[in-house]
């Protein structure tokens, strides 16, 4: 989000250098995406009661297989394996744990 300028032509090699600029806002609306997901993952570490706690986890996971499928679709299959793929894994151990 705060890079995308700078660092973000080294990460995405794909996408046109002369696009960087003008999808800055674009960059930082997935970037306060992406912070709430991880906000609603570290909120639900500190939930005492069970039930609540795997609830707010799922959801959040869901959003974040959600939001990498479509990425995945959308932008570039790896993003499949970066993303979705590890919610995926969680939602499995956190339902049947």
């Amino acid at each position: 989000m705060f890079a995308w300028t700078t660092k973000g032509p080294k990460i995405f090699r794909k996408f046109p250098r002369e696009l960087f600029e003008p999808t800055k806002p674009m960059a930082a609306n997935q970037g306060v995406y992406n912070g709430f997901l991880a906000a609603g993952l570290i909120w639900s570490l500190f939930i005492t009661d069970v039930v609540w706690q795997t609830n707010v986890s799922l959801f959040f996971l869901g959003c974040v297989s959600i939001a990498g499928l479509y990425g995945a679709f959308s932008v570039e299959k790896k993003i499949f394996y970066i993303q979705t793929m590890p919610a995926l894994i969680t939602i499995a151990l956190i339902l049947f744990s």
